[in-house]
């Protein structure tokens, strides 16, 4: 497993993962939980076929309706939230990972960053995996009412994806050996940091292409100049 620590700002790294292949389950499918990620695994397949779909109305020139967009909408939060938290989901069952950072961090600083993220994450997916939980269970209520059930759909993804990303988290401060391995390549974001948004684009799009990574660019762009 492949980890980089990403430059975001001065001092500020934040660690990212990209893979398209769905984790290893370690939880049997007759359980709750297990119950539970099937339904969020096929959330998601039917998030982006949602996506699809309506891309390919919208190509045609046909009006695809209010609850058609409202539904597109939640699909899509659902996939960026479902790329955001993957790294962490997949630390979950990781022996070993190997970090690429900075050429200008030593091992001991890039992993002190990499321990700083997982510990704000753990602490910070616990919480919200409790306060969604609750919601979910309200919003049982609501299988009764017409039409898709919105609010089940969010809150089944929050508090599985939480419950997994706390999990992640943890292992990965306690259950994952590390190798850390200084990238030059990941040096460049650094740069970008202070270039005009025409030229940071085209820098961050080569150093992701060097890479192999296809979504760095826009995990880059979010959280190194949020909007406001």
């Amino acid at each position: 497993m492949q980890v980089y620590l990403i430059p975001i700002g001065r001092d500020e790294y934040e660690p990212y993962f990209e893979d398209d292949e769905p984790d290893d389950a370690d939880e049997p499918e007759t359980s709750l939980f297990g119950r539970l990620r099937r339904r969020m695994r096929d959330m998601l397949r039917e998030a982006e076929a949602e996506r699809h779909r309506f891309h390919e109305t919208a190509a045609h020139g046909a009006d695809p309706g209010l609850m058609a967009r409202l539904r597109r909408k939640a699909m899509r939060w659902i996939v960026e939230r479902a790329a955001e938290q993957r790294l962490l989901w997949h630390l979950r069952t990781a022996p070993a990972a190997t970090l690429e950072a900075p050429d200008d961090l030593s091992p001991e600083a890039a992993l002190a960053f990499l321990n700083r993220a997982l510990k704000r994450d753990s602490d910070r997916h616990f919480r919200w995996f409790a306060v969604n939980l609750l919601g979910l269970i309200v919003s049982v209520a609501l299988i009764l009412v017409p039409g898709p059930n919105l609010l089940g759909y969010y809150f089944t993804f929050t508090t599985v994806g939480h419950l997994l990303a706390w999990r992640g988290a943890a292992h990965g401060l306690k259950g994952v050996t590390w190798q850390v391995s200084s990238s030059p390549i990941v040096s460049e974001l650094r740069v970008a940091l202070t270039l005009a948004p025409g030229e940071r684009e085209q820098r961050v799009h080569a150093v992701a292409e060097r890479l192999g990574l296809q979504h760095l660019a826009s995990f880059f762009e979010r959280l190194a100049f949020p909007v406001a």
